[in-house]
């Protein structure tokens, strides 16, 4: 067992691949945190404990004068009772008191990991994962807690929720329930996390802590694109290969709160989960509510081998769709070629002239139903417009399936246009306060999936358009954010459960769906990033990494993206330039250098290509096909990041250490600069591996002293270089 319960020191040891995890039951009431980090065989937990009396201010609840909640490193800090940092609880009673007293009550340690309910989390059976629940009781109003510690003995990760039972005769009002606490002795940390804006993902800012609260969260009812749900803590000098790094990954969509907290006493305490902001859920006797999962994974080798623990544990463990280990297919999607202005006849002669070139899939984007000849109507109409498509979705499939691709659609399931059948239908059926205005953004509403006669209109919408025809991808899109939440359906002392409760209806919606059509790829979208998360990942095995198809501005995306991320889940197509979102101009061996470091493909009109150009993309597509299985599913080293400087290198080495590929990018030219080299990482030492067409060197050399780069990176602005690495 990955998880043992020592009697005598009343403690239980969480032994991960390379980490322990140490906590203990205190006065046989509370729940303290004694160690995370490096792996300890035999922990010497006594010599682990440290008090220390401090100053009157600081209450005790046992009248112990060296005992204080509010110094003690709790593992679910309470609001309220003598801990006056930042709780991970808060519950509301029928009189309107705010205080609670769980204390420890029993523990159970099982082997495998339950499913959350009603929500995606990570799965693992017996052999690879061990799950301890400590149950927490206060008996005064028979409030039950169980925290959920799961430990998966072949990774650095531990899943931590917590479940709300209301076991007595009131109804509770949860004000807070954030899934996870932890307090650090120390507060020598930096603090790493993902943000940005719409085409702006995911970049990454690194700040060291300071004392009080430092958070990122959103209130958007989307993860959103400005923060993505996940922070870092690490060691000041921790880098890319060195040092310990603390993840935090939240497995959720909606409103999120990630703080770090630095007290008087240079005590750390780090919370995560749902954003209380606007919160709180109404807990009738014998209900339970559930928190999402926070991921949290150490590393003691820097921060490139805390994102490849990620990578594996979401691909492996989080993913459900049978496409997880499965190669992408090289796409077209015809949107920035487009746009709303096509015909039948201009999407088969996109799919044959595609075909041609060796592109796998035909995805028909956004236009194809209603009356949708702009963004200012028709969302919720979902039928064939047969102005656009005369001959029907069928046939358009079947022909482009007789050019030997596969066909993929576009759908936005959540939204509705006012401008349409089913809001003239049905008004209340979106989100809407009685009597406010209803606010438009792409000049559209959002569909109140709260509601189960919402969720099942758009169930059965979906499925027969997808049962229509032979439909092989899917690319689900979700373009604004919340405003006047409200349901019309949800009870007044209810209505702050709306935003959590849209989420957890888009689950299920998205649970059935994906169930119900197994052998459809579904790609994410949310105006490109604003809603790549792991709650979506676990549904829909890749996303549309941003709207943002410029190759400068997606290495950083990129980059970002994959500190969490696998790259299968990154799709990363190649456009035309200028560049439609930036203006930018870059060689078309740039763009198709950067976007197949990702899931690649094409994002314009390849109707208008030249003889020359249609000869060089038809190389392009079976080169990626002869690589993208160790770039989809292969180790990711990222050597030189685009934060830091005019370059970006990285590596993807596949499990056997025998194909490499390596990616190296300048984005401005320096004349008459330096020579340059770059020590590569990952490959085996004892291994010699073919450069390309030429050299051969041993990994060792690799490793050590590096390439030297490549003369084409020398002169001229945006230049590219891939390079080939197979083991003699």
């Amino acid at each position: 067992m990955s998880i043992v319960y020592l009697e005598k020191e009343k403690s239980f040891i969480l032994q991960a691949k390379e980490a322990t995890y140490i906590l203990r039951i205190r006065k046989d009431k509370y729940i303290e945190h004694v160690y995370y980090g490096r792996r300890i065989e035999k922990p010497i937990i006594s010599q682990m404990i440290k008090d220390k009396g401090r100053a009157s201010f600081n209450a005790n609840p046992d009248d112990d004068e060296r005992f204080s909640l509010d110094t003690m490193r709790a593992e679910y800090p309470a609001y309220g009772n003598t801990d006056l940092r930042i709780p991970a609880y808060q519950v509301k009673l029928d009189n309107g008191t705010r205080i609670t007293d769980l204390k420890y009550e029993s523990y159970e340690i099982v082997k495998g990991k339950e499913k959350l309910k009603g929500l995606p989390s990570l799965t693992g059976n017996g052999e690879q994962v061990d799950t301890l629940h400590i149950t927490l009781v206060d008996n005064l109003i028979n409030l039950k807690v169980v925290l959920s510690y799961s430990v998966f003995n072949e990774e650095n990760v531990i899943a931590r929720s917590a479940k709300f039972i209301n076991e007595g005769n009131s109804s509770l009002s949860i004000l807070r329930a954030l899934s996870m606490g932890i307090d650090f002795d120390h507060c020598d940390f930096d603090m790493l996390s993902l943000s940005g804006s719409w085409a702006r993902e995911r970049h990454v800012v690194r700040r060291g802590i300071v004392h009080g609260a430092q958070s990122i969260e959103s209130r958007r009812g989307a993860s959103g694109h400005s923060e993505n749900p996940f922070i870092a803590l690490m060691d000041k000098d921790a880098n890319e290969n060195r040092g310990e790094v603390y993840g935090f990954s939240l497995v959720y969509s909606g409103n999120f709160l990630a703080s770090v907290e630095v007290d008087q006493y240079d005590t750390t305490r780090v919370v995560m989960g749902i954003n209380p902001f606007d919160f709180s859920w109404k807990l009738e006797p014998g209900e339970e509510f559930v928190t999402p999962e926070v991921v949290m994974v150490y590393s003691n080798a820097g921060i490139g081998h805390m994102s490849r623990t990620y990578h594996r544990i979401y691909r492996r463990n989080l993913m459900k769709s049978k496409f997880k280990d499965t190669e992408r297919p090289i796409v077209i999607n015809n949107w920035e070629a487009t746009y709303f202005d096509f015909n039948e006849e201009k999407i088969k002669e996109i799919a044959k002239q595609a075909s041609e070139l060796g592109i796998e899939m035909m995805v028909l984007d956004d236009g194809w139903f209603g009356k949708r000849d702009s963004d200012n109507s028709s969302l919720g109409d979902w039928y064939v417009d047969k102005d656009k498509l005369p001959s029907g979705m069928y046939s358009l499939a079947e022909d482009v399936k007789s050019y030997g691709m596969k066909f993929g659609l576009w759908f936005e399931p959540e939204m509705v246009s006012p401008n349409s059948d089913l809001y003239r239908a049905h008004p209340d059926w979106c989100l809407h306060v009685p009597d406010r205005h209803r606010s438009l953004a792409r000049n559209q509403l959002i569909l109140d999936f709260s509601r189960e006669d919402v969720r099942e209109a758009i169930i059965k919408m979906l499925a027969d358009i997808l049962s229509s025809a032979d439909i092989s991808y899917v690319k689900w899109d979700m373009n604004r954010n919340m405003s006047e939440i409200g349901s019309a359906l949800l009870e007044k002392d209810r209505q702050q459960e709306t935003a959590h409760r849209y989420i957890l209806g888009v689950y299920e919606v998205m649970d059935i769906i994906t169930d119900k059509f197994p052998d459809i790829l579904f790609e994410s979208c949310s105006g490109g990033g604003g809603r790549f998360d792991p709650g979506i990942l676990y549904y829909m095995p890749q996303n549309w990494t941003s709207d943002d198809t410029d190759g400068v501005e997606r290495l950083k995306i990129q980059h970002g993206t994959s500190i969490v991320y696998p790259t299968c889940a990154m799709t990363a197509h190649v456009s035309a330039v200028p560049n439609h979102q930036t203006g930018r101009i870059t060689s078309m061996a740039f763009r198709h250098a950067v976007a197949m470091s990702g899931n690649f493909g094409y994002e314009l009109d390849v109707t208008k290509f030249s003889d020359d150009e249609r000869v060089y993309i038809k190389e392009q597509v079976a080169l990626y096909k002869s690589i993208r299985k160790v770039i989809q599913f292969g180790d990711l080293y990222r050597l030189e990041s685009p934060f830091d400087g005019n370059d970006t290198s990285l590596i993807y080495v596949s499990e056997d250490k025998k194909e490499a590929v390596l990616f190296l990018y300048r984005v401005l030219s320096i004349p008459n600069g330096p020579l340059r080299r770059i020590k590569l990482m990952g490959l085996n030492p004892s291994y010699n591996y073919k450069i390309g067409d030429e050299a051969i060197i041993s990994g060792e050399q690799l490793i050590n002293y590096g390439i030297n780069l490549p003369e084409e990176l020398s002169t001229g602005d945006y230049k590219s270089s891939m390079i080939l690495l197979i083991a003699q």
